[in-house]
């Protein structure tokens, strides 16, 4: 029994039937976005005239620049400048410009008004004679352009100095932080008992001393004994005082027996050395009473 090959058609079937690997494709980037909308291929109809794009490569400061670059490309004498030929290397300059559409400038125009009046004084005829007495009509012109040259000169080397931003780039880092750490003195005992005899010192500066009235009177008092001893009998000196009253009571008591004696209205008794002392009022005090 021999097996059949698969035909053609069953081959492509199969084929059909798998899965097909996706190709990623490159999309094609656009030229410009005009409007927003990509434009990816150039109008049939564009048209770019000849002279659309002109590079004017030398580019000057001023007429006094474009006259020093026409003489150093020539190597010629700054003291000694043939006019005539400077001065129809200018025009062609100017009139370059002019067709390029720069805007020209009127010191631009002075200069060339200038250089056709030096060549025109240097076309006319002079006498032999009358060489050393007329100046130079050059000699403004080389003056001023000697001086142009020395102040370019000037900002040139200035311009070679390193720049910052330019040539030198200042690195800087921020310095980390540091934690000082101060070392606290030490303080003797003996220092300590100074300094809290002073503050002592100053608190007895500031103390202050509150005054109030009695709340027991003499004279109330001195009236109350008097009272006690009304019968005429011998009281006892130590009954005269109350516990209660403290030491207040006790000194107001005192005092008022003080009194009492002094104005010879009681007696004081005492039989014998370290005996009990007794009170009596006297008798005509008594008897008034």
């Amino acid at each position: 029994m021999t097996a059949r090959q698969p035909g053609s058609s069953e081959i492509a079937a199969a084929a059909a039937m798998e899965p097909v690997a996706q190709v990623p494709v490159q999309q094609e980037l656009p030229l410009a976005i005009i409007n927003g909308q990509p434009l990816t291929e150039l109008p049939q109809d564009l048209y770019i005239p000849p002279e659309a794009l002109e590079v004017f490569l030398d580019a000057f400061e001023g007429p006094l620049d474009l006259l020093l670059y026409l003489i150093r490309r020539q190597n010629l004498d700054i003291l000694d400048i043939p006019v005539a030929e400077i001065t129809h290397q200018y025009m062609g300059y100017v009139e370059l410009m002019k067709a390029v559409r720069l805007e020209l400038a009127a010191e631009y125009l002075v200069m060339a008004a200038m250089l056709a009046e030096i060549k025109s004084r240097m076309l006319l005829p002079r006498q032999e004679q009358q060489v050393d007495e007329e100046d130079d009509p050059r000699a403004e012109l080389i003056r001023r352009l000697q001086e142009y040259e020395r102040f370019r000169q000037a900002a040139e080397q200035l311009d070679a100095l390193p720049r910052v931003g330019r040539d030198i780039a200042l690195a800087g880092a921020a310095p980390p932080a540091l934690e000082a750490r101060r070392a606290h003195p030490e303080v003797s005992m003996e220092e300590l008992l100074l300094s809290l005899s002073e503050v002592l010192r100053r608190a007895d500066m500031f103390e202050s001393h509150q005054i109030s009235r009695e709340v027991l009177s003499t004279r109330e008092r001195m009236a109350d004994v008097l009272e006690r001893l009304k019968g005429g009998q011998f009281v006892p000196f130590i009954s005269l005082y109350s516990l209660e009253e403290g030491k207040l009571g006790v000194v107001v008591t005192f005092m008022a027996v003080l009194e009492l004696v002094k104005e010879q209205l009681i007696d004081l008794v005492q039989n014998e050395p370290f005996a009990a002392i007794h009170v009596k009022v006297k008798g005509d005090v008594a008897t008034s009473a």
